[in-house]
């Protein structure tokens, strides 16, 4: 680990237990962050974790239910006792529901995918913005999905879900761009191989699309480069 042009900067991933989340959160320790993982799966976290200190890395694991709402803030207490500030927040865990014609769509499960993919991410926005601001070049990185802005016959809910969270971060970006610091970026990854992809698509081969591992050098190299805020990018051009 020679190159680290995160030094000793403090990066939050949220669903960092495997997939898309775990791979950037040991993009970013690669690069020389100290990266705080959350996610439910104690025993996941600990498994990244592993591989971040095996690696030369640094990271510290912080099991986490975004839908309780009081943890989130207890967490963000957390955070600034240790560390005293957050230089980027990546939201990345979501969940994707029931693929279903929306009129089948099931009442319970539409709030639950809505409370995750939407009412905690502004939780998370709320908890960790005071935090945000203490760093010398803040970072909010959202992950998305292009349904949230191409609509898709059965993925109503989700992308409903998605295309809320895109309008979100950016109004975030909006009311920061001449009154904050804290720059916004919006990553639509592309096909990759994850669990929620594997759920989407039972019979396609995983072999076949991107590893999580290149999203998360994506947004790591992001991370590194500085961006414009409001940014919108998709990974996989080709997906």
């Amino acid at each position: 680990m020679t190159n680290m042009p995160l030094q000793g900067r403090i990066a939050l991933v949220t669903g960092a237990s495997r997939g898309i989340g775990a791979a950037t959160a040991e993009a970013l320790a690669e690069a020389g962050a100290h990266v705080i993982l959350t996610a439910r799966t104690v025993d996941s976290l600990e498994a990244v974790e592993d591989r971040i200190h095996n690696a030369g890395g640094s990271a510290t694991i912080a099991p986490l239910d975004l839908k309780d709402a009081d943890a989130i803030g207890r967490l963000a207490e957390a955070v600034q006792t240790r560390w005293g500030k957050l230089d980027t927040l990546v939201l990345n865990a979501a969940m994707l529901g029931t693929l279903t014609p929306l009129q089948h769509a099931d009442a319970r499960e539409f709030a639950e995918v809505f409370t995750l993919n939407v009412s905690a991410q502004q939780a998370m926005l709320a908890a960790f913005d005071a935090l945000l601001r203490k760093s010398e070049a803040p970072q909010l990185i959202g992950v998305t999905s292009s349904v949230a802005a191409r609509p898709r016959a059965f993925w109503g809910v989700y992308g409903a879900s998605k295309a809320a969270f895109e309008v979100m971060l950016s109004a975030y970006a909006e009311e920061n761009r001449n009154v904050g610091r804290i720059k916004v970026a919006i990553i639509d990854p592309g096909a990759t191989a994850t669990k929620m992809r594997e759920k989407a698509y039972p019979g396609e081969d995983p072999a076949t699309i991107q590893p999580p591992a290149a999203v998360g050098q994506a947004i790591a190299r992001l991370v590194a480069s500085g961006f414009d805020s409001v940014h919108r990018e998709r990974v996989n051009q080709s997906a």
